[in-house]
């Protein structure tokens, strides 16, 4: 069997895989405080990986094939906060290549217990800073490749169409009172989906705005403020599959409109009041984008106008029970998880503002 021939049949597995699935569901928000605005979050967590990662991951798959980076003898290594390697293990797996995860020793064990059922490897660092070295020499030693989604995000999605998360966003809402939504919000890791929905939105000449909500103890936020796409932090987000120490290549912020940095107590704070009013749970990152939802909800509503805002839910928050949901975890990290739910549930329903100093930039700063 030829390379070639490998690569056709790998991508084909690829596709008849993609062709099973169905797409995800856009879930509607009713927000007491502000009628007139209507909120949807696009449930990412019915991926077979359980995240919108598996977007991601199918792309990047596909790409490395199509570019000729990967045979049928490579080993598939990845750095990543821990959903990206769900995904890439599953893609790793249906295609019979060995997969290694270079992930921060931090990583919850949901996350490492989800990529050994998908038969992959963790290699775990103490350094968060260190998985990019880390992937780039095992993948050296095991002459695989390193799938590096920091770069490769942005590039490996059609922007354009083919079903990607913008396109079946707008899609959905087509038939909605307010189907092109003022604002579609979204946060970052990579940076790949506020590129796919940034630039997307201007393809398709949509009167929509781009918000990335950005966590504590990243640099995204100070990057878009500042201009300066070269600075970089110590430390590392508590709100996993989001925000980074250094700006990632696939972070544009020329297609971004508007940033937030939310405080962590208020993203894990939005994530309990959304299993109140869901009836389940969401991971973290979704509490950072329904806590950048509910400021411009209130934003709109004050100012009188109506219309939608889109967010993500990004993955279930089944990952998190150890942490996010864990009561004893929370007053660990110094949060007090009742007055802080109390205070979302209060901008949600009674039109309260929030505890919290939010720094905004560029249009949600306005």
């Amino acid at each position: 069997m030829t390379d070639t021939t490998w690569i056709r049949q790998a991508v084909r597995r690829i596709e008849a895989d993609f062709n099973r699935s169905a797409d995800t569901h856009l879930i509607p928000l009713k927000l007491p405080a502000y009628p007139g605005v209507d909120i949807y979050l696009k449930d990412e967590s019915s991926h077979p990986t359980g995240s919108l990662k598996h977007r991601l991951a199918r792309s990047l798959f596909l790409y490395s094939l199509c570019n000729g980076w990967l045979n049928e003898k490579s080993t598939v290594v990845e750095s990543s906060s821990g959903s990206t390697a769900v995904s890439e293990a599953y893609f790793a797996r249906l295609l019979g290549l060995p997969f290694v995860a270079v992930m921060p020793a931090t990583t919850s064990p949901e996350k490492i217990e989800a990529i050994g059922f998908y038969g992959g490897r963790c290699h775990l660092v103490d350094d968060p800073q260190a998985v990019y070295s880390e992937s780039e020499r095992l993948a050296r030693e095991l002459g695989g490749h390193y799938m590096d989604q920091f770069t490769y995000a942005e590039r490996a999605t059609d922007w354009r169409s083919n079903n990607n998360i913008a396109e079946s966003i707008f899609s959905q809402m087509a038939r909605e009172p307010h189907p092109v939504p003022r604002w579609v919000v979204c946060t970052a890791g990579t940076g790949g989906t506020a590129a796919t929905i940034g630039r997307f939105i201007r393809y398709r000449c949509h009167d929509t705005r781009l918000c990335v909500a950005d966590p504590e103890n990243s640099v995204f936020f100070d990057a878009f403020d500042s201009g300066d796409c070269s600075i970089r932090i110590a430390g590392n987000s508590r709100i996993e599959g989001i925000g980074r120490p250094r700006v990632e290549k696939s972070f544009l912020p020329g297609i971004v409109d508007g940033m937030f940095r939310v405080p962590d107590v208020a993203s894990l704070a939005a994530i309990r009041y959304l299993e109140r009013v869901l009836g389940r749970r969401c991971g973290g990152s979704t509490g950072t984008g329904f806590i950048a939802t509910l400021a411009l909800a209130r934003r709109m509503h004050e100012a009188g106008e109506r219309g939608s805002i889109a967010t993500i839910l990004c993955d279930s928050g089944e990952r998190y029970g150890h942490s996010y949901y864990n009561d004893a975890w929370m007053a660990a990290q110094g949060f007090a998880v009742g007055p802080a739910v109390e205070a979302v549930t209060a901008c949600a329903e009674r039109g309260g503002e929030l505890p919290w100093a939010m720094p905004a930039a560029g249009q949600c700063s306005a």
